[in-house]
């Protein structure tokens, strides 16, 4: 297994937005309309990673973009924040521990980026994410931020990056 730095905007990238797009169809009746800027996760502020299984195929992704406090938008993002974009396991790699290495992967990076706070967005029908961050560390934020702030299915949480 090896967890690659790729551009957001990389063929292999594209692949797997596709399949998380459809998975979020299912599960919310559209897609992800929030906009993703691919130069918001070029280094070193943003990384976009994709685990690769041993014959090269996708099977993982996620990325983190830095955010500040930003009163004209109202998305209520504090400065320092590190925002996790796009994590996602293709069903056949799911149960590996791949998201958990590659949210730990963007933990580091965002850390020795000088960010200090990590957040991110999910939705209700996510139950494996909502496990996945809560058993990571992380803690419903308060208020809620960015694009999906105010629909009631979205769940927001952080993680402070400094301190103990």
């Amino acid at each position: 297994m090896r967890i690659l730095p790729v551009p957001v905007d990389h063929p292999d990238a594209a692949k797997l937005d596709d399949q998380v797009q459809s998975e979020y169809l299912e599960r919310y009746g559209d897609t992800d309309l929030a906009p993703m800027d691919p130069a918001q996760f070029a280094p070193p502020r943003g990384l976009y990673l994709i685990a690769y299984g041993p014959d090269g195929t996708p099977l993982a992704s996620g990325g983190w973009r830095s955010m500040e406090r930003d009163d004209e938008r109202g998305e209520e993002y504090a400065d320092g924040d590190a925002e996790v974009k796009r994590m996602f396991v293709v069903r056949e790699a799911r149960g590996q521990g791949l998201a958990r290495r590659i949210l730990a992967a963007l933990e580091d990076s965002a850390r020795a980026a000088g960010r200090t706070r990590m957040v991110l967005s999910t939705g209700d029908r996510q139950p494996e994410a909502i496990a996945l961050y809560r058993s990571s560390g992380y803690e419903p934020a308060v208020p809620k931020f960015g694009f999906y702030r105010t629909y009631d299915s979205s769940l927001c949480f952080a993680k402070p990056l400094t301190g103990g």
